[in-house]
């Protein structure tokens, strides 16, 4: 096979239609909704079987005061983030958005106003591009199947074992209401559509159909690869994706399709350990270890989407916030080392990775590790280097042991950035 022949027309259109994305590397996940009430996380229907009945005083209460989503816009844009994905409907089937195929939404709520909107003008009006994630499932949905289904809340429940449903109905019901998303709120970046299992992926959503309707609807659109099919062929499904979306994982040597070419992929990661907002749960990631995430993530040509599950009455817990300002003002010093960066031909150092563009070589330096950096077969390849945070200039120089290597002359016993310091290596051309 030709090299040449490998780049398929799909490959290609691929590549185009997910540049922006892969330009921005970091984006930020929100997970909001009626579970911010009992607090206990976003699954919470499901793993305590809770009916309809059980679930409902929520949404006669789901009242967020404190819903600002400029100032959500402004957290995101100081963290460094480039585009935002929010929930517009999750799994208990209530939606943020003023649907007209269903009551079950936040205008029906002592809310009273189409929650997305509000979401989609302020992020916008900070440059940040705009994404929703929508759910497959729905728990509410009366022709969603229940008692055979592993995630419904009432699986193995005997009064629903006769339970008569039409999901053919659902499919339109889901179908109307993603084209509502994507016509009522201006361009849309990103469709966020989460997930397939078991029997219950591709043509059972009606996937073909519905892809050529976003298609339609937004043809710049971006979306992720949980409708089904593989991503990874030669010749994907239509509905196989733009993007893989690997969960609360990064992937060991990023994402390729069986021809061995990158794929854009975009690994989902929480703060804490949870989506949705828990007010017991307090161990959240830190600064340090988000940054490391976002590198390793860059490094092998993903982006990282990192999620904040904001409180019922619609505020951003402090803690997400602080990690968050800390991690905006590492970006500000060390932005082009991330932003339309991708993976290096170059192994992985060991003391740490390399993001590369065009002729820029960053070196993210973890471990100080004893005497000068080695810098692997760049003997005679590096025109200058300098500190990327301040400018500051780093002497290289060669050892005659090691005559392939180039060497970072590091003073000192410990490094500038404990958390991970960036020298920027201009490459000769």
């Amino acid at each position: 096979m030709e090299q040449s022949d490998i780049f398929t027309k799909e490959y290609l259109e691929r590549q185009e239609r997910t540049k922006w994305f892969t330009d921005s590397r970091f984006g930020l996940f929100i997970h909001w909704g009626l579970y911010a009430i009992p607090a206990r996380g976003e699954w919470l229907r499901s793993t305590e079987k809770l009916s309809i009945e059980e679930y409902d005083p929520f949404f006669q209460e789901f009242n967020p005061v404190h819903y600002n989503p400029r100032e959500w816009a402004r957290v995101a844009k100081a963290a460094g983030m480039k585009y935002a994905v929010m929930t517009a409907k999750h799994h208990d089937g209530f939606c943020l958005f003023d649907s007209r195929f269903t009551d079950y939404k936040a205008t029906n709520t002592p809310a009273g106003r189409d929650l997305i909107r509000e979401y989609v003008d302020a992020f916008r009006a900070e440059g940040l591009a705009v994404g929703f994630y929508y759910s497959l499932l729905d728990w509410h949905h009366k022709d969603f199947p229940k008692y055979s289904d592993r995630g419904h809340p009432m699986r193995g429940n005997e009064a629903y074992r006769e339970d008569s449903f039409d999901f053919a109905r659902y499919v339109d019901y889901m179908r109307n209401q993603v084209t509502e998303l994507l016509t009522n709120y201006g361009p849309i970046d990103v469709i966020w559509f989460d997930f397939s299992y078991d029997e219950m992926t591709g043509e059972v959503w009606g996937a073909s159909e519905l892809v050529r309707t976003v298609r339609a609807l937004q043809p710049d659109v971006i979306i992720d690869n949980r409708l089904g099919g593989d991503i990874k062929a030669r010749h994907p499904e239509v509905y196989a994706g733009d993007f893989a979306s690997p969960e609360q994982i990064i992937p060991p040597e990023g994402i390729l399709n069986e021809d061995g070419l990158p794929l854009p992929w975009e690994a989902c990661i929480t703060l804490n350990n949870h989506w949705g907002y828990n007010a017991m749960d307090r161990d959240y990631k830190s600064p340090k270890q988000v940054i490391r995430a976002l590198i390793e993530c860059v490094s092998k040509g993903g982006n990282m989407l990192l999620n904040v599950g904001p409180d019922a009455k619609g505020e951003i817990p402090e803690e997400s916030i602080r990690v968050l300002n800390d991690v905006g003002k590492w970006l500000r010093r060390n932005a082009a080392s991330v932003y339309n960066c991708g993976r290096s031909e170059l192994l992985k150092p060991q003391w740490g990775r390399y993001t590369e563009r065009e002729n820029k070589l960053y070196a993210h330096i973890y471990d100080r590790g004893i005497g000068h950096i080695n810098l692997q077969g760049l003997t005679g390849k590096i025109k200058r280097a300098r500190l990327l945070a301040d400018g500051s200039e780093i002497k290289i120089r060669t050892l005659r042991e090691y005559p392939e290597d180039a060497f970072i002359v590091m003073n000192g016993s410990q490094l500038p950035d404990d958390w991970d310091t960036v020298i920027e290596l201009e490459l000769e051309q």
